[in-house]
């Protein structure tokens, strides 16, 4: 959680400097959404759960820009997008389909998952290990997929 603060404040003052607002609000926003989360939880975080406040900061961004999108607000589309890269630029690597695959394979064997009524089980285990390095929504139909064969 330390690098995370250490790395934010040198990336806010490199905003401000460069009267960079867009990426200097994003950067606000995750400066509180982490301390936030800490005085809720009284403890510091994990770095998982840094992880699961980035991915809903990002799913956030990406469904706003949908609904932007729809009804035609450009400028709110690009706002939202420029923010959306700000908070990626947090997140670990992103998971390759083959590392995923092997990954819901493993975590369907573990489970002995066998129909798709056993899917919660299966995502039980694979959350965790997938944490802000793969979208849910897009594992959740690997998933599904892999149950319905």
């Amino acid at each position: 959680m330390m690098d995370i603060n250490i790395r934010l404040n040198e990336e806010m003052v490199t905003a401000a400097k460069a009267k960079d607002k867009i990426r200097l609000w994003a950067f606000c926003m995750l400066k509180t959404a982490l301390p936030n989360k800490e005085i809720n939880l009284m403890r510091p975080l994990e770095e998982s759960e840094v992880l699961q406040i980035l991915s809903s900061m990002i799913k956030q961004r990406k469904d706003s820009i949908e609904q932007f999108a729809k009804g035609g607000r450009a400028d709110l589309v690009e706002k939202e997008e420029a923010e959306l890269k700000v908070v990626q630029e947090f997140m670990p690597a992103q998971m390759t389909d083959e590392e995923i695959d092997a990954l819901i394979k493993k975590a369907i064997d573990e489970a002995g998952a066998v129909s798709i009524k056993d899917m919660g089980k299966v995502m039980k285990i694979l959350m965790p290990q997938i944490a802000g390095q793969a979208d849910g929504k897009i594992v959740g139909e690997k998933v599904k997929a892999f149950l319905s064969q």
